[in-house]
């Protein structure tokens, strides 16, 4: 039962990441969207006057600092893509999706369901809300540990499109992306923001999986529908929307954590996920 259930649980897994990837394409890029902005308070005086600075008082003349630039939907994020990229820009990436939905989705949903059956009641045939968190959070740790190179190399291979020719990576597939990474940057670049990629996946799966079984068995108890398709799919959106809520701000500081080149001889952008937290919050707002 613990084989058939890891094998369903990675096939269900690859075919709703490889259905959803231009989506998510279109996450990483506006995850990205704020970052490297310059710092509004830090602006320099208008050029007329900067080399008569020394006769001018400080603080004599006050430059407003520019505005930020206007932050697009996801509608136009697409859009922006598709005429600047074409249309398979969309699926830039996917063979590291589904590399990252073979490790990581088979092992949590696995894990989920081995635990799941581990700890139901079998009087009852209930499984306690903190079990359900419990199994989550564990199978979700796992998966994201064992998954962590496969996310690193699709967060850079659907971010690689909106930078300058000159600075892409232009990673050819997931396994070259690996290769030099491991070659260029040392092989824990492949665990690079990967307690993060751990925290988040506990985080999704635990609310996620967590929260679809308690709906699940709330609407039945009720009687609100019968055991079905609709049960399920009603189930599966509230699930869905309780776990993007949870998990989205470590979602951006993992995405930005990852993506982050790391030139030799310079320091790094972010030094940890809470200094890119806190100089996220503080370029962009909380």
């Amino acid at each position: 039962m613990g084989v058939k259930s890891f094998v369903e649980g990675g096939i269900a897994s690859i075919v709703a990441g490889c259905s959803t990837h231009p989506l998510d394409l279109i996450k990483v890029r506006m995850q990205l969207q704020g970052e490297n902005l310059p710092n509004p308070q830090a602006h320099n005086p208008r050029p007329a006057y900067a080399f008569n600075s020394a006769a001018i008082p400080h603080n004599s003349i006050h430059v407003p600092p520019p505005p930020p630039p206007t932050r697009v939907g996801p509608v136009s994020v697409g859009i922006r893509i598709i005429r600047s990229e074409g249309v398979a820009a969309l699926y830039s990436g996917v063979s590291a999706t589904v590399l990252r939905q073979t490790l990581y989705s088979t092992t949590r949903m696995g894990l989920y369901d081995i635990l799941k059956q581990k700890w139901t009641n079998p009087e009852t045939g209930n499984l306690p809300l903190l079990s359900k968190i419990t199994s989550g959070l564990i199978a979700g740790g796992i998966g994201a540990a064992v998954g962590n190179p496969a996310d690193v190399a699709m967060v850079r291979m659907q971010a690689d499109g909106r930078l300058p020719v000159s600075q892409r990576r232009n990673y050819k597939s997931v396994v070259d992306a690996i290769t030099r990474m491991s070659k260029q940057e040392g092989v824990t670049s492949l665990w690079r923001g990967s307690s993060l990629t751990v925290n988040r996946a506990m985080i999704v799966t635990a609310s996620q999986l967590a929260s679809y079984d308690q709906i699940k068995e709330m609407i039945l108890e009720k009687e609100m529908m019968r055991d079905g398709l609709g049960t399920h799919v009603t189930a599966s959106f509230a699930a869905g929307f309780v776990a993007a809520v949870a998990s989205n701000p470590v979602d951006v500081i993992k995405t930005r954590v990852m993506n982050m080149k790391v030139e030799p001889g310079k320091a790094a952008p972010y030094s940890g996920a809470i200094d890119c937290a806190m100089k996220t919050v503080k370029a962009e707002g909380s």
